[in-house]
């Protein structure tokens, strides 16, 4: 096991990272077809290719999840996955043409270091050469490369969020993986023991504040740098055989995992986003309580893991890059 999501047969990985301009995208493949689901959470979300995944709609497999930088601009670069799918003859058919079923989200990292670079196709396609099953990188690449979390009090006081992963071996060949850009509002907390990780930083630097203490104490005003610059997406796979219906549940759930490790979540000023993929490579008996308990575990670890990987850039510094350690 490698811990990432790599481990999910039928999973690989690949990463664009552009670190000059502080943005990036992420390739989640699965070529032989997955079949999918989503919960879009969050008020203000950026989404390609979400409604065909619902229970009620036609099309069930899914061959790519692209998380992408960039705001709206960098849904461009699933054209690119679309395109390098196509070239392998992947995808549905449909007549005499196969079409490749690209979902996509994406996160708001325009201004880190610059706004006028954004993934389009090439960088799509390029994640997308970059996929294998190996050890996903994680920490500020690929999507993670400009997102920041942390910023209730303005951007001018965000600690450096990242991409992070995460899996869990349940025995018996079934296994549960995630993979997370986390670029939120709320500070980032450990999920097993709830002590604050990553905070919204003091003017020096020297230590970090608790974000549910700070939006529920009185007269606290939500900085404007905050109002828009979040989003946390996520992908949870597994290699479970699934219905439609059971791969939607299983997106739902693992937002538990956001939320106990993100805090506020899914906020007005938050577009979450998680994906569910179930590569039916295993015809394991499915006990959905535990494939459900299993992704929001992941889903906790790798924002956790995404935060702590993560080096700073820009203005902005890594949780280890501080000062003095101590927080409040």
């Amino acid at each position: 096991m490698a811990n990432t999501i790599t481990d999910i047969p039928g999973i690989k990985v690949g990463h664009y990272t552009d670190t000059n301009a502080g943005t990036g995208c992420t390739v989640i493949l699965s070529e032989a077809g997955a079949i999918g689901g989503v919960d879009v959470r969050g008020s203000a979300p950026g989404t390609r290719e979400t409604e065909l995944l619902r229970p009620m709609n036609l099309v069930s497999e899914v061959h790519a999840v692209l998380l992408s930088g960039g705001s709206t601009f960098g849904l461009d670069a699933a054209s690119g996955v679309v395109r390098y799918l196509e070239n392998l003859g992947i995808g549905i058919e449909f007549g005499k043409f196969k079409i490749p079923i690209v979902s996509s989200a994406i996160l708001f990292d325009l201004g880190l270091l610059r706004g006028d670079v954004r993934p389009g196709p090439t960088e799509g396609y390029l994640s997308c050469k970059n996929a294998s099953t190996s050890v996903a990188d994680q920490g500020t690449v690929g999507a993670g490369t400009g997102a920041t979390v942390a910023k209730l009090l303005g951007m001018n006081r965000a600690v450096k969020g990242g991409i992070g992963s995460s899996s869990i071996d349940l025995g018996n060949g079934l296994k549960v993986g995630a993979i997370v850009a986390v670029n939120s509002l709320g500070s980032i907390y450990n999920p097993e023991d709830g002590s604050l990780i990553a905070g919204p930083r003091s003017t020096d630097d020297s230590e970090m504040y608790d974000s549910m203490k700070l939006i529920t104490s009185r007269d606290f005003n939500l900085p404007k740098s905050s109002e828009s610059s979040n989003t946390t997406l996520g992908v949870v796979a597994t290699n479970a055989t699934l219905t439609k219906e059971q791969a939607n549940k299983l997106a739902s759930v693992a937002h538990d995992g956001l939320a106990m490790a993100v805090r506020p979540a899914h906020s007005m000023n938050d577009g979450d986003v998680i994906f569910a993929l179930s590569t039916k490579a295993t015809s394991q008996t499915v006990n959905m309580n535990q494939l459900c308990a299993a992704s929001v575990l992941c889903v906790s670890k790798a924002i956790l893991n995404g935060v702590q990987f993560a080096s700073g850039l820009g203005s902005i510094p890594g949780v280890g890059e501080f000062k003095d350690n101590d927080k409040i």
